[in-house]
C-alpha cells in the first residue's frame, strides 16, 4: 500500500469518526459521557487537521476552488429564508 492510499483511508476513517462522535453527543442525556465524547471528537479533529494538512503538503488532496463572493452570498440568502413545514 502506497503512501497516498494510507493518508486518503486515515482521512476517510477520521472523517467517519467526526460524524458518528457528533451522533452519539447529540443521542446521550449522560452529561458526563457527552463531555468525554466530546473531548474525544476533538482530539480526532486534531487529528484530521493534520493527515489533510500532510495531504495538501503533498498534493494528495487538491481542494474545490474557494465559492465567489455571489456564490457565498447565495448559500446565505436560502440558508436565512424561513423554513417551510
Amino acid at each position: 500500500m502506497d503512501e497516498k492510499t494510507m493518508v486518503t483511508d486515515a482521512l476517510v476513517g477520521i472523517n467517519g469518526e467526526l460524524k458518528m462522535f457528533g451522533d452519539m453527543i447529540a443521542q446521550t442525556e449522560n452529561q458526563e459521557l457527552k463531555q468525554c465524547l466530546k473531548q474525544i471528537r476533538n482530539q480526532a479533529e486534531m487529528s484530521q487537521e493534520t493527515m489533510y494538512e500532510l495531504a495538501r503538503r503533498k498534493s494528495y488532496y487538491i481542494p474545490a476552488a474557494k465559492a465567489s463572493p455571489q456564490e457565498i452570498e447565495h448559500v446565505k440568502s436560502i440558508l436565512s429564508q424561513p423554513q417551510m413545514r
